[in-house]
């Protein structure tokens, strides 16, 4: 079996491994959502391969190891990657800083989507910690680009 079968998978389970590795508490709040910038890449790069279904399904195991209610994560992964699917013509033709723009306006869906679905289930209140990983995601969505292009070039995935 050759690797570039799996690069996908492999992408994936890094970003759920870098998702819930812990971290001390100040360094968590800063963590930018791996699992939406790789699901983000794949989706604008294939979006025939990596869509609303494997960003169903990623969200679903993402929900189990943080141990939120089921189809919370799920619910939101979706939503972003739908956005991202249904204009990935459009933002492929987007500088890299531009896209970085648009990962951070998903990023902060992706938030509140979680932030709201979580007050309706239970009693959490919103706090402006909340939003630091919009930043973080931002920031590392040039270079997480650039090497998840450069895998996918070097690995000939289409």
């Amino acid at each position: 079996m050759k690797l570039r079968h799996y690069t996908i998978f492999l992408s994936i389970i890094v970003a759920l491994v870098l998702q819930v590795t812990p971290m001390p508490p100040l360094a968590d709040q800063l963590r930018p959502d791996w699992v939406l910038l790789v699901l983000g890449y794949w989706t604008l790069a294939l979006p025939n391969r990596v869509n609303v279904g494997v960003a169903f399904l990623v969200g679903l195991v993402l929900d189990i190891l943080l141990g939120t209610a089921i189809g919370i994560h799920s619910f939101a992964m979706c939503v972003c990657i739908f956005v991202l699917a249904a204009n990935y013509q459009r933002l492929r033709n987007y500088s890299v800083w531009q896209q970085a723009v648009v990962i951070g306006i998903l990023a902060a869906l992706y938030h509140l989507l979680v932030f709201w679905l979580q007050h309706l289930l239970t009693d959490v209140n919103f706090l402006f910690t909340y939003l630091w990983p919009v930043f973080t995601s931002m920031l590392i969505w040039p270079w997480l680009f650039l090497l998840l292009r450069k895998v996918r070039r070097q690995f000939r995935i289409s």
